[in-house]
């Protein structure tokens, strides 16, 4: 079965890290992301490596621990595989995520309030 980006979500768990904590060593990471999903220091050690092959990550060498960064901002990372999930699996249909990721979980006040009030800008937007 082909998902195209979506593959990508279980080796985006080291970038999740490093948008919250800024640049890291692996073992910084690593111990992190435990919480999460369990995996062996050398899975993650591994991941990060072909990242920072692909360019997804940047490797800062001067000092005997790596540091790791992203070189992508986590909203941008987030608009590209919202957008493909939208076209692949929705049909196109923003609506169509929308109602889906609300029936699979719960939004909070907050969230709700936050989503209508960009509801109520994207619609005074369109109409001007």
């Amino acid at each position: 079965m082909y998902l195209g980006p979506l593959q990508l979500v279980p080796r985006f768990a080291p970038t999740q890290v490093l948008w919250k904590r800024g640049p890291s060593t692996v073992r910084e990471v690593h111990a992190e992301s435990q919480s999460r999903k369990p995996s062996q220091y050398t899975t993650t050690l591994r991941v990060m490596q072909i990242m920072t092959d692909k360019g997804i990550l940047t490797r800062d060498e001067s000092d005997r621990a790596h540091i790791y960064a992203p070189t992508v901002e986590r909203e941008i990372v987030q608009r590209e595989m919202v957008a493909s999930l939208i076209d692949r699996i929705f049909g196109g249909s923003a609506e169509g995520l929308l109602i889906g990721a609300l029936s699979v979980r719960p939004a909070s006040k907050k969230e709700l309030a936050r989503m209508r009030q960009m509801l109520d800008e994207h619609e005074k937007g369109k109409r001007q």
